[in-house]
C-alpha cells in the first residue's frame, strides 16, 4: 500500500493574459501546510474507489501507467472549487499512490497532462513535487491561445523560480461560504478574457514581479512580499471584472477590503476564482490575523471558515508499506 499527503495551494494569479505578448499565463502561487488532502491506494485485480473524481483520475492512471487495477481511498480531503487546488492535487495524489503502490517511479510532471490537469498554471503541479513559493513560464502564445491544444497535447510549464517560504510567514485563510468558478464555465470564462486581456496589465505585473516580489521573497520580506502578492492579484481581477462580477468575487471584494485596513496582516487578495481570500502575515500576529478573519467574515454577514496557516516548504509526502 502507499499513502500520499499534501498540502493545498494559493495561487495569486498569472503573468500575462494578453494575447498580444510572447507568453501566456505564468501561474504564481506557494504551498500550504494545510488544509491537506490524502490519498491511499493499494494493488488490486480492477479499480476501486468510493471517490468518484478519485475513480476517474485512478482510471486515468492505470491506463498511463498499463496496471490492472487499484484500491483507492481518499481519506482527507481539501475543500473543492474554493481556490485551493484541490483538482489538480487530487488528481496527481491519487497517480502517486497508484504508481508508488506498484513501486513504479512517480513522474507527476509527465502524467499531469494525462490526467487533464497542469495546462493553463503549473503552480499545483510545481508545489506538489516541492512545495514553496513558485512561479512558471506559462506557455508560447502561438502555441496555448484562447482555446487551449486538445487534453494531453501539451506539457506541463516549467519553473521559472522557486523559493523556501520563511518558517515564521503565515497565511490567513478566510473561505466565505460558496464555489468559484470550476470545470466548463472556467474555460468559458478563461477564454473570454484571454481574448480580452489588455497588454498593458501584463507589463504592469512583470515589473512587479521581476523588481518586488521575487527579490522579496528570496530577500524574506514579508511586507514586500504581501503588498507584490496583492498588487499582482488586483491586476489579475481587472482582466476577470466582468467575469466574475468586479475585481474580486463578491462576496470577496468585501472581505478584502476589511482585511487591508488591519495592522494584523499585510495586506490580502482573492486565490485563483476564489472564493478563498488570502492575507500574508506572522507567526506573532497569527492569533489576532485570526480574530481579525473572523470579523471581516462577519462584517459582511456571510458563514464561512477561518484559518492561519504556514507554507510547506517540501513537495507531497509519500508513504509505502
Amino acid at each position: 500500500m502507499a499513502r500520499v499527503t499534501v498540502g493545498a495551494r494559493l495561487h495569486f494569479g498569472f503573468q500575462n493574459l494578453s494575447l498580444a505578448h510572447e507568453r501566456l499565463y505564468g501561474g504564481i502561487g506557494v504551498g500550504l501546510s494545510e488544509p491537506s488532502l490524502s490519498v491511499s491506494a493499494d494493488r488490486a485485480e480492477t479499480l476501486s474507489a468510493e471517490d468518484t473524481l478519485a475513480e476517474r483520475y485512478a482510471r486515468r492512471s492505470l491506463r498511463a501507467l498499463d496496471l490492472p487495477g487499484a484500491t483507492v481511498s481518499v481519506e482527507r480531503r481539501l475543500p473543492r472549487h474554493v481556490g485551493l487546488g484541490s483538482g489538480t492535487q487530487l488528481a496527481l495524489a491519487v497517480h502517486a499512490a497508484v504508481a508508488a503502490a506498484y513501486g513504479r517511479e512517480v513522474g507527476v510532471r509527465e502524467a499531469a497532462p494525462a490526467l487533464g490537469r497542469g495546462g493553463r498554471s503549473g503552480v499545483g503541479v510545481a508545489t506538489f513535487e516541492s512545495g514553496g513559493f513558485v512561479t512558471d513560464v506559462g506557455h508560447p502564445t502561438t502555441r496555448f491561445t484562447s482555446t487551449p491544444p486538445g487534453e494531453g497535447d501539451w506539457r506541463v510549464p516549467p519553473v521559472l523560480a522557486r523559493h523556501d517560504v520563511p518558517e515564521r510567514w503565515r497565511f490567513l485563510l478566510v473561505i466565505p461560504a460558496g464555489r468559484g468558478e470550476h470545470g466548463e464555465s472556467e474555460d468559458e470564462s478563461m477564454r473570454s478574457v484571454v481574448e480580452r486581456a489588455s497588454p498593458g496589465i501584463g507589463e504592469e505585473i512583470a515589473g512587479i514581479l521581476t523588481r518586488r516580489l521575487l527579490p522579496a521573497i528570496a530577500e524574506g520580506d514579508l511586507g514586500t512580499f504581501g503588498r507584490a502578492v496583492s498588487a499582482i492579484g488586483r491586476l489579475n481581477g481587472a482582466w476577470y471584472a466582468d467575469e466574475q462580477g468586479g475585481v474580486y468575487r463578491p462576496p470577496v471584494g468585501e472581505v478584502v477590503r476589511s482585511l487591508e485596513g488591519s495592522r494584523s496582516v499585510e495586506c490580502a487578495g482573492q486565490s485563483s476564482w476564489g472564493p478563498c481570500v488570502y492575507a500574508v502575515t506572522d507567526a506573532d500576529r497569527a492569533e489576532a490575523a485570526r480574530a481579525v478573519g473572523e470579523e471581516a467574515l462577519g462584517s459582511v454577514g456571510v458563514e464561512g471558515r477561518v484559518r492561519v496557516v504556514g507554507a510547506r516548504n517540501e513537495g507531497a509526502t509519500i508513504e509505502r508499506s
